[in-house]
């Protein structure tokens, strides 16, 4: 059998398939549609392990001095590429 190219590939792929079972549990369960929903420990494990999977995702505001907005400059380029 051929050497893999990358051998983490694999891991890669589970762990993302783990963190889609995990986000598709929390949907249905948030749904209602579980025929038995999960308790609050189960809730809490499942976001534990999704925050260590996923990053947060947050709002990020550049300003300049004192607020203004920040002026970029390009040098070296033509105009035209631009």
């Amino acid at each position: 059998m051929a050497e893999r190219l990358n051998p983490r590939h694999q891991e890669s792929v589970r762990a993302k398939i783990q963190t889609t079972q995990l986000i598709n549990r929390l949907t249905a369960h948030a749904l209602g549609k579980l025929k038995k929903p999960m308790d609050a420990s189960q809730v809490r494990a499942a976001e534990v392990l999704l925050k260590k999977r996923l990053p947060d995702l947050a709002t990020v505001e550049h300003t300049g001095k004192d607020g203004d907005p920040i002026q970029v400059t390009f040098t070296g380029l033509d105009a035209g590429t631009l």
